[in-house]
């Protein structure tokens, strides 16, 4: 769910329900801008998003927002610290979940091949999360905007002709509080890439990337 962790990780992101592993319980839908849990409720269910987004975020002692992750169709939510939820999950979209008990991955109750799967996923999550803080303590403006319209492109962006198409249903201020920057920094690297021709921005939320190679270059420091 760290959208900005390579490519090769997100090609391993979960693609089909954890249910065919078992005989789930029934699917949670949510409206756009609902909660499925608040940080610090107690953890019984964890979920896979099957469709629609959610967003992840938890609130600094002096009130400013952290956006610490997004949770995409494939991607769980939800895994426990310390017995409670640690973020709120908030859907941006109409989002339908499909919900797995916690002690399912803690002591292996429902069948051992959900268990397994769902402990691959708690250890994906560990594995992008590191990336991510990479991401936040050693790349530019650029470099981190560029990888999260990277891997974005490359996870759930359609073909439209020669290019990559792709809706981006957070705001550009959830954007600058998941990289890191302000908000005024991620509207301008979107226009810088805009007039050099990499992307074109069509309503405001929908990217096309027009050069990939550029676009992924970028996410390396390899030009500017």
């Amino acid at each position: 769910m760290y959208v900005t962790i390579s490519a090769e990780n997100t090609k391993a992101a979960l693609t089909a329900p954890l249910g065919t592993t078992a005989t789930p319980c029934s699917e949670t839908r949510l409206k756009a801008q609902s909660y499925l849990y608040l940080e610090g409720d107690d953890v019984d269910w964890v979920y896979q998003v099957i469709s629609g987004v959610v967003r992840l975020t938890r609130l600094l002692a002096d009130g400013r927002r952290q956006v610490i992750a997004f949770g995409y169709p494939g991607d769980i939510v939800g895994f426990p610290v310390d017995g409670v939820h640690h973020t709120d999950c908030e859907a941006l979209t109409e989002t339908r979940l499909q919900p797995y008990r916690r002690l399912c991955l803690e002591n292996g109750e429902c069948s051992p091949s959900l268990h397994r799967a769902l402990l691959q996923a708690a250890l994906r999550e560990i594995g992008a999360m590191q990336d991510h803080f990479m991401m936040l303590g050693r790349k530019s403006a650029v470099e981190k905007v560029a990888s999260f319209l990277s891997v974005l492109a490359e996870r759930v962006g359609e073909d439209v002709g020669d290019y990559k198409q792709f809706t981006l249903p957070m705001c550009r201020s959830d954007i600058a509080d998941f990289l890191g920057l302000t908000m005024e920094t991620v509207s301008r690297t979107f226009t810088k890439l805009r007039k050099n021709n990499i992307i074109a921005i069509d309503n405001i939320h929908t990217i096309i990337v027009l050069r990939p190679t550029e676009l992924q270059a970028l996410t390396l420091g390899e030009r500017d």
